[in-house]
């Protein structure tokens, strides 16, 4: 009587050979060899330190990036370093999160570049108040966008209020700021073009829209000592640039700063 034979159990082991040599019919299979090759081989591919996203060396090319770019500030340049930026962007764009490029968030509207958000953020440190005390204060900050700006504003500020005049926009940022816990952060869903008065004075305000004049409710919000920084348009030009104001217990003293670029602002709730 011819034994029975059992059914072979899938997948069947494979044992590893060197190219051209083919296994002996005496060979035993070793299953263990193949899982711990695999293991090693496993560990050789696995992704190199600091190349990542999610990793501090990714940001910190970023950040030497600005610093060769003139932005000094030891803090700022420390925040941009802390904040994941590719965390407020659509996963499609990640790979170009901390190139220095403005990005697409939908809503026609974009995430400024590092470049910019560093800059207009040096601006506000490197005002009287902001010096003396060694911060940003209190800021209100007129356009949230992803919240990525507002992310980095929070390394710096005592507090942090952000109105964004789209709803999606406004829920999108809370959504993407909420695993960060910044508990200094408070979002409103409103027209930025009124500023927020329930919390005025602020010792910084910042905007990433820009309209044809600073905003007459800005300036009243804004406290005195502090400073303001906004894209303008500029009469006789084809562009913005960025507008300086300090508030004195004289008045206003305003500047001009570089050209930019920025969405327009607008009135209403979206």
């Amino acid at each position: 009587m011819s034994e029975r034979r059992r059914s072979p159990t899938f997948p069947l082991p494979l044992a590893r050979l060197a190219p051209g040599r083919t296994r002996d019919a005496g060979e035993p299979l070793r299953p263990q060899r193949p899982l711990r090759e695999a293991a090693l081989d496993a560990r050789a591919r696995a992704t190199p330190s600091g190349v990542g996203l999610d990793s501090e060396h990714v940001r910190l090319r970023m950040v030497q990036r600005l610093h060769a770019l003139g932005i000094r500030h030891d803090g700022l340049l420390r925040a941009m370093q802390t904040v994941p930026r590719h965390a407020f962007i659509d996963t499609a764009l990640a790979v170009q999160a901390y190139e220095d490029t403005s990005l697409p968030i939908g809503h026609e509207q974009t995430i400024s570049k590092p470049s910019v958000v560093a800059r207009m953020i040096a601006l506000l440190l490197a005002g009287s108040a902001a010096r003396a005390r060694g911060g940003l204060g209190k800021v209100l900050e007129i356009g949230t966008g992803c919240g990525y700006q507002c992310a980095v504003l929070a390394q710096l500020a005592d507090s942090v209020i952000s109105v964004e005049r789209v709803r999606a926009l406004f829920e999108k940022a809370r959504a993407q700021l909420a695993p960060l816990r910044l508990d200094r952060v408070r979002l409103v869903h409103g027209d930025g073009l009124r500023g927020h008065p329930p919390n005025a004075p602020y010792d910084s305000i910042v905007a990433a829209a820009g309209g044809e004049a600073v905003p007459e409710a800005w300036l009243q919000q804004l406290a005195i000592g502090g400073r303001l920084v906004a894209p303008t348009a500029m009469p006789g030009l084809a562009g913005q640039a960025l507008v300086i104001v300090d508030r004195t217990t004289d008045g206003f003293v305003r500047q001009i700063g570089e050209a930019v670029t920025f969405v327009p602002l607008k009135s209403g709730i979206g």
